[in-house]
């Protein structure tokens, strides 16, 4: 039960420190996003890096298809752009998927720290901003590291290993927790 309680308070630190990234990015950027996004069209491989770029620092593909589809909606994009900047987005999503499966443990408390230590000293500007993305992703770091060493005593136990050599062999069971 303590182990399942771990596991639940890391993936919530998890959800809390996307959130303060996001937020953090969002009002660093949030009008020069728009236009970084809208200058963008003219070229498809502009469209791109800027999905890419732009799913990145939100952390989300779902984030830069909300505003990408806010722009078509408005005309400012052209739907072909608009898929060229998701590919972009998808693919970004992956790197930063890819970049946190390595382990950044050391990196956290580094970040909560500096990014501490710029928020209260900067609260009402663009540096304290910053400052809070810093926090948010030292967060995202350690929560990571705390949802590993949650899932260790279940990753190794005897059970579990006998549950993953069976699912392989059983389609109807793969379907069931598809499902």
């Amino acid at each position: 039960m303590h182990n399942l309680l771990n596991l639940l308070a890391a993936i919530a630190l998890l959800v809390w420190g996307t959130h303060t990234v996001r937020t953090g990015i969002l009002r660093v950027l949030g009008a020069s996003l728009r236009e970084v996004l809208a200058s963008s069209v003219k070229k498809p491989l502009w469209a791109f890096v800027s999905g890419v770029g732009v799913s990145s620092l939100l952390q989300s593909s779902t984030a830069t298809c909300l505003i990408v589809s806010s722009f078509v909606g408005q005309g400012i994009f052209l739907t072909s752009t608009a898929l060229i900047m998701m590919l972009g987005a998808d693919v970004g999503t992956s790197l930063m998927a890819l970049m946190f499966s390595f382990d950044l443990s050391w990196l956290s408390p580094l970040l909560i720290v500096v990014g501490v230590a710029v928020f209260v000293a900067n609260q009402n500007n663009t540096l304290g901003r910053w400052g809070r993305v810093a926090i948010g992703l030292g967060l995202m770091t350690l929560a990571l590291h705390l949802i590993v060493e949650a899932t260790k005593p279940i990753t190794q136990s005897y059970g579990m290993h006998v549950v993953l050599s069976v699912l392989p062999n059983d389609p109807v069971i793969l379907i069931l927790i598809g499902a």
